[in-house]
């Protein structure tokens, strides 16, 4: 459910990728500063994302300085300044990431050693912001509980992830929450699970993990559900598509949104044009092998 949220870089400005960079690395300097250091193994590009739309959005101007970090120890780089919201960032993304990590263990048996880099900040954040694992664990055991009940919606099951990103850009947002601003990170969300649950069809399947358009489908693999039902997935993406357009021109944006448009308008569109064309998929490739023999 990670890395899936990113630019459409051939239309990316020179000034946006930059930004985006630098928020990137100032989102990895206040995981270290509030979660430990282990837990920046977690930075996801995501929740940089959901910083330069939250900055955006709230009206607090992003400080660029050049400095050190540990990758890049002996040339100084362009980072965003750690300020209140980008340390609340940091303290979601651990926790959604320890969470993560948590489904993983119940589902699939593995994550125990990777989920230790995350033990102590997760405490931390459980202790600081006590609000954000409520919401987190809140909306996660509804998915698991609709998972049990063998739910084949995909617009109910999406529902927990997207709720549970509306929720927190409330927490964030503060004062400058609105219905629209609701509604955007919902449906941001709701694309989030959905993409996910497209892209990991045939390792859902292979590992008998719950996969919504598995039970939805019961296609054989990923390029059998794309073949047979590939209008209808397209048409949920492509509403989905329609409803981040409509609720983003009724959101009040205070700077520049050439980034945020570019990731919304370019870059989901183009990651899920990807999923849906199956770049990358074994039994794809298989297939295409076979017809060339």
């Amino acid at each position: 459910m990670f890395g899936y949220v990113s630019p459409d870089l051939p239309n990316l400005f020179i000034k946006d990728g930059m930004l985006y960079k630098a928020l990137y690395c100032g989102l990895c300097k206040s995981i270290g500063g509030t979660c430990g250091q282990l837990a920046r193994m977690g930075l996801s590009y995501d929740v940089t994302f959901l910083s330069a739309l939250l900055h955006n959005l709230k009206n607090v101007d992003v400080e660029v300085t050049k400095e050190h970090c540990v990758e890049h120890w002996f040339i100084k780089r362009p980072i965003a300044k750690r300020d209140r919201l980008t340390d609340y960032l940091a303290c979601v993304n651990t926790a959604w990431m320890y969470f993560k990590l948590t489904d993983d263990i119940a589902d699939e048996k593995k994550g125990y050693f990777k989920r230790l880099w995350f033990s102590s900040g997760y405490r931390k954040v459980k202790k600081a912001h006590p609000e954000i694992v409520s919401v987190i664990e809140k909306r996660l055991a509804e998915t698991s509980a609709l998972e049990k009940q063998g739910c084949d919606s995909p617009d109910r099951m999406a529902d927990g992830t997207a709720t549970m990103v509306s929720e927190l850009s409330d927490l964030m947002l503060e004062e400058y929450a609105t219905p629209q601003t609701r509604q955007l990170f919902y449906l941001i969300g709701k694309w989030i699970y959905l993409i996910d649950a497209v892209d990991d069809y045939d390792k859902d399947k292979k590992k008998n993990c719950f996969n919504v358009f598995e039970r939805a489908y019961h296609a054989e693999n990923k390029r059998a559900l794309l073949k047979e039902n590939g209008k209808e997935i397209d048409f949920i993406f492509r509403t989905l598509f329609y409803g981040v357009r409509e609720a983003l021109s009724e959101v009040k944006l205070h700077f520049n949104h050439d980034l945020t448009d570019n990731v919304l308008m370019l870059g989901l569109p183009s990651v899920t044009k990807r999923v849906l064309s199956c770049e990358g998929c074994v039994n794809c490739k298989k297939d295409e092998t076979l017809k060339k023999m």
